[in-house]
């Protein structure tokens, strides 16, 4: 066994093991060194792997996040956007049903710590950028963060419902995120009409803003000192 797949190997170990012992105790319980002990990984190597408990999850979220990409298709190619996103979030589900007793008692516990809940979104958001990738959905230019917050926002919502959903068809389950994403599409577009509406105030402001820079007595300074300056005749 390589240097590489060793080290491997032991931080799928300690992930496995934070996760186990996440079913059992309470998370603010569960300290490193029983997470090494559990893992079977001297605490010197350890500390080489991980950090903190947050960065253990962290790796398990892109644990999640490989299944999930692997099982992408071009099946949904020609689905409605809002389909795409459905099929795509519902198989992260999937890929997190074995740990649903630790993540059940994990958000019960973090609920009330709002750096843990702080640091968990920002590893939501990390997570459902691969996810809208996967489904087709652009998460650049100035909606972008809106969509990520948004899928977010929706997952989060969905994933509590889902923790207390034992039906294996899970119907209120889809219910829900079928519910949300109808709602965040809706927003999405009123969030793009808002902003093709004020395209031309956001312009008028940026002329405004620049035309009080150029016109301030710092920049006419400066200018004065590159030999600019601002008499239309300068320039014949």
């Amino acid at each position: 066994m390589t240097a590489e797949s060793s080290s491997s190997s032991k931080r799928d170990a300690i992930v496995q093991a934070l996760m186990g012992l996440a079913a059992r105790k309470d998370w603010h319980e569960i300290e490193i060194a029983d997470i090494a002990q559990a893992a079977n990984v001297p605490l010197s190597e350890f500390r080489e792997l991980f950090p903190s408990k947050g960065a253990i999850l962290g790796a398990f979220s892109r644990g999640i996040d490989r299944k999930v990409l692997e099982g992408t298709s071009e099946d949904l190619a020609g689905e409605p956007a809002r389909e795409r996103v459905f099929d795509v979030m519902m198989r992260r589900l999937d890929a997190l049903t074995p740990y649903k007793p630790a993540l059940r008692r994990m958000m019960r516990d973090l609920q009330f710590d709002p750096l843990s809940l702080a640091a968990l979104n920002q590893v939501s958001l990390n997570s459902q950028r691969f996810m809208l990738a996967a489904a087709g959905i652009s998460t650049e230019g100035r909606l972008g963060g809106l969509k990520l917050q948004g899928a977010a926002l929706v997952f989060g919502r969905t994933l509590r419902v889902w923790l207390d959903d034992d039906d294996p068809a899970l119907a209120r389950t889809m219910a829900r995120l079928d519910r949300a994403l109808r709602r965040g599409e809706g927003l999405l577009e009123q969030a793009e009409d808002l902003r093709r509406l004020t395209a031309p105030f956001r312009a008028f402001g940026r002329a405004v803003i620049e035309e009080c820079s150029s016109s301030s007595p710092r920049s006419r300074t400066r200018r004065a000192e590159n030999g600019e300056t601002n008499d239309p005749a300068a320039a014949i």
